[in-house]
C-alpha cells in the first residue's frame, strides 16, 4: 500500500468556479488540491469579512470531499497586473518586497484557518545585475517575516526552488535554511519536473537531497532546460522512478499534478494524469537509479 496521497493544482482549473474544481477533482478519485490564493478561486486581498467567509466555505467543502489541501503562491499577477511574478522576494524596491512578503503572510493566515498542510513560495528572479550577496541580502528578512507569521500560526512553509529565480535548485534552498540557522517551519517543495529541467542529479538523488525536509511535492513532466509544465509522457522525467524515490523517502504529504497551462482541458487533463501516476505506481522504478 502506497503512502502517497496525489493531489491536483487549481491553478490547472482556472476555468472553472472553484467548488465546481473541487468537485471535479474529488470526483476524478484525487486526495487533495494544491490551492493557489489568486483572484479567480481566492482573492487574498479580499475585505476582511468577505475572505474569513469564503475561506471557511471552502474549508467546509474540501471537508465535505475528503480533500486535503496545500497553499499555492505562484499566481502570476496577484501582485502587478503587467508583470508576471513581480514584485517579489528579492525585488530591488523594498516597497516591492514588503507586498510579495504581505501577500505570503496572508496565504500563511488562510492557510492556518483552512487546516493546510502546507504554504509553498520562491524568491523570485532578482533585477539583471543583481549581485548573489544583494539577493541574498533581500531575501533573508522576507522569508524571515513570513516564517515568524508561520510560526506564530502553527503553519508549515515549503520552499520552492524554481529554474532562472534566485533560488533555483534544491542546493540553493537547503543553503537558505542554514543561512536562517534551520528553522523548523522551513521546508522544501520539490516539482519533479525541475528535476529533470534544471537540477544537476537524477530524480531520485535530488529527492535523497530533500529527505525529510520535504513538505509538498509538485507533480509534471518536462524537457532538459525548458520550463514548461507538461503532460505525463511528453518529457524525460521518468515517472516510476519518480515515485519509488518519493515512497523509499517516506514522503506522505501531498503530491500533486501542476499542469497550469491545461485548463482548457482540465477535466480530461486531469483524468490522464491521475491514470497515468496509477500506472507509474504499478510498474516502480528504483529509486536508485538515474532518472
Amino acid at each position: 500500500m502506497t503512502s502517497l496521497r496525489f493531489g491536483y493544482g487549481t491553478n490547472g482549473f482556472a476555468s472553472h468556479r472553484l467548488d465546481d474544481a473541487l468537485t471535479v477533482i474529488a470526483g476524478l478519485g484525487y486526495d487533495g488540491v494544491a490551492l493557489t490564493v489568486d483572484h479567480p478561486h481566492l482573492d487574498p486581498f479580499a475585505p476582511a469579512p468577505e475572505l474569513a467567509a469564503r475561506v471557511a466555505a471552502i474549508h467546509r467543502r474540501l471537508d465535505q470531499l475528503g480533500l486535503a489541501v496545500v497553499i499555492e503562491t505562484g499566481a502570476r499577477y496577484a501582485l502587478d497586473p503587467w508583470r508576471k511574478h513581480q514584485p517579489n522576494l528579492v525585488s530591488a524596491s523594498a516597497d516591492g518586497r514588503a507586498r510579495r512578503v504581505d501577500l505570503l503572510q496572508r496565504a500563511v493566515r488562510i492557510a492556518a484557518d483552512m487546516g493546510a498542510e502546507a504554504v509553498s513560495f520562491w524568491s523570485g528572479t532578482p533585477p539583471q545585475g543583481t549581485t548573489a550577496a544583494d539577493g541574498w541580502r533581500r531575501l533573508l528578512p522576507g522569508v524571515t517575516a513570513v516564517l515568524e507569521e508561520a510560526e506564530r500560526r502553527g503553519v508549515i512553509c515549503a520552499f520552492e526552488p524554481e529554474p532562472g529565480m534566485f533560488v533555483d535548485t534544491v542546493a540553493a534552498a537547503l543553503e537558505l535554511r542554514r543561512r536562517l540557522g534551520e528553522p523548523e517551519s522551513l521546508r522544501l517543495t520539490l516539482d519533479i519536473g525541475h528535476c529533470v529541467c534544471n537540477e544537476p542529479a537524477t530524480i531520485p538523488e535530488t529527492v535523497r537531497a530533500a529527505g525529510p525536509l520535504l513538505a509538498n511535492v509538485q507533480l509534471d513532466d518536462m524537457l532538459p532546460g525548458v520550463h514548461e509544465h507538461l503532460e505525463f509522457g511528453e518529457g524525460e522525467v521518468d515517472l516510476p522512478a519518480a515515485l519509488g524515490a518519493l515512497v523509499e523517502a517516506g514522503y506522505t504529504g501531498l503530491a500533486a499534478v501542476e499542469l497550469p497551462r491545461h485548463s482548457h482541458a482540465a477535466p480530461e487533463v486531469a483524468r490522464r494524469s491521475l491514470a497515468a501516476l496509477h500506472a507509474a505506481l504499478e510498474k516502480p522504478g528504483q529509486p536508485g537509479e538515474a532518472s
